[in-house]
């Protein structure tokens, strides 16, 4: 292979290399394969070595790791194994191609991530491939250790160099990423970066919760697909054709239509309008009762179980609460109530503060100006939002051409699938509980099934489940749309031309 050096720059302490590949092998290490068509941008890095034993999550993790504690959860020969026996290419291939197969899934970018020996990483972008039998072909011989998917582009992306200007994208799915370590700053479990517990876990099924009531309630959207990350958040893809469709310009503004200001590291203050815009007063009836159950407790993130959080909460108060700060403080030192109580409580006391509650005979209402009881009744709504409003990488969302992590892949960070997720089952999702590689593999070596029903081997082992609930109640139903529109279509144009 014969590499041109672009550019260099520093990443993250790492030294980056760009570099164009001029002739680039279908199959990196075999000589004697054929170039592709056209060139294929290429990224080379050192990157650690992947190969080693998982460690455990978290002490408080100790079921649900054990199974993998001191397996080799991510190896080569065992990402071999899922690309030859266990991933989807059929799913991926119906999905993507939406019912026109020889127009569409040729155009559709793909990247792959390689690591042809250990510490050494290439990124291969612009890869297209006509037929599902490409695609399988490719994934098979490279055995890539991530693939990303992007845009629909106007022409073939291994093409990209021979057209050049008129290269651009035509559609793109809809995509949402959310990330835990977003949430560092209100994880009291323990846990930061890419540590995650089943206790911070329950900020994804917030975020999920109110993500699929904005996108179906407020924009109609019907063929959304979550899928675990296989580490540490969730990705969201919304197939419907008005959502592909979508300019860069629309896709910034409905990114930004979720988004809220929930503070800086260099200013705290929470923005939210007031009174609450209608999306945001369906999320804080949604999110109160999770916040109750997954924050506030001591079973959760601690927020009004200690006098040490309690008083760092009562601190946030505006300064115009500070009477009701000092009473809880108090009262609360002496009295034997449980979080979800004192929560009623202080919600109860600020109401009576700015003279709210009926019956409430505040002297002091009288005296509180009128910005600082907007800002008093509007504090319990910033608390909750701060603590599980869905905290969206935007960036991911506003672009036709942004890459994404593609689904049914394998994190090589643990060596777990980036399964679908019910969102029926949302509260019960145990990203723990997703098999890793060495699990299928000892999956498929005990099943001896004989089942006639059982044609792939994924249904011998516990991908059977998300798998089957994708097809299901994902991909068939987006394919039965598809084809009514194109018989729709069809009849329109016979009645246009006489020809029926």
């Amino acid at each position: 292979h014969r590499y041109l050096l672009c550019t260099t720059y520093l990443v993250n302490r790492r030294l980056i290399l760009i570099i164009c590949c001029e002739t680039m092998a279908s199959t990196v290490g075999d000589e004697n394969a054929a170039p592709n068509q056209g060139d294929t941008d290429v990224v080379m890095t050192n990157v650690e070595n992947r190969y080693t034993k998982q460690s455990k999550v978290d002490s408080s993790e100790k079921n649900n790791a054990a199974a993998t504690e001191s397996s080799e959860v991510f190896s080569p020969e065992l990402l071999g194994m899922y690309y030859s026996r266990l991933f989807p290419y059929q799913f991926l291939y119906d999905w993507l191609s939406y019912e026109q197969k020889a127009t569409l899934f040729s155009k559709r970018e793909f990247s792959f991530t390689i690591e042809p020996a250990p510490g050494e990483e290439i990124y291969i972008r612009y890869q297209s491939f006509s037929t599902q039998e490409e695609l399988t072909n490719a994934i098979m011989k490279r055995r890539p250790n991530k693939i990303d998917i992007g845009a629909i582009f106007s022409h073939p992306p291994k093409d990209h160099n021979a057209v050049q200007a008129k290269f651009h994208t035509e559609q793109r799915e809809l995509v949402f990423d959310i990330d835990l370590t977003d949430y560092d700053d209100v994880r009291c479990c323990g846990c930061s970066g890419a540590k995650i517990c089943n206790k911070c876990w329950t900020y994804m099924t917030m975020a999920i919760e109110i993500m699929e009531s904005g996108l179906r309630e407020d924009f109609g959207f019907k063929h959304i697909a979550w899928f675990y990350s296989g580490r540490r958040g969730v990705h969201c893809w919304v197939s419907d054709s008005a959502a592909r469709q979508l300019s860069n310009e629309a896709r910034s503004a409905l990114a930004s239509y979720f988004e809220v200001s929930l503070g800086t590291d260099k200013n705290k203050k929470i923005t939210l309008p007031h009174p609450l815009h209608p999306m945001l007063a369906r999320a804080y009836t949604k999110l109160e009762p999770m916040f109750l159950q997954h924050v506030v407790p001591e079973t959760g993130h601690k927020l009004l179980s200690t006098e040490e959080h309690w008083t760092k909460l009562l601190e946030t108060l505006p300064d115009a609460a500070k009477p009701v700060q000092e009473k809880m403080m108090a009262a609360w030192k002496d009295e034997d109530s449980t979080p979800e109580e004192k929560w009623a409580t202080l919600k109860k006391h600020l109401n009576i503060f700015i003279g709210k509650n009926k019956g409430g005979n505040s002297k002091t209402a009288k005296t509180v100006s009128a910005s600082d009881k907007i800002q008093i009744e509007s504090w319990p709504a910033q608390t909750v939002f701060k603590h599980t409003y869905p905290r969206l990488d935007v960036n991911v969302s506003k672009m036709q051409n942004h890459l994404l992590k593609s689904p049914f892949c394998v994190h090589p960070k643990t060596g777990r699938v980036c399964v679908p997720m019910d969102v029926s089952k949302i509260e019960t999702f145990d990203p723990f509980a997703v098999p890793t590689l060495d699990q299928l593999q000892r999956e498929i070596d005990s099943n001896t099934t004989s089942d006639q029903n059982v044609k792939h081997d994924w249904q011998k082992t516990s991908l059977k489940e998300p798998f089957e609930h994708f097809q299901k109640n994902f991909l068939e139903p987006l394919r039965q749309e598809l084809r009514k529109e194109q018989r729709d279509l069809a009849e329109q144009r016979a009645a246009q031309t006489g020809d029926f």
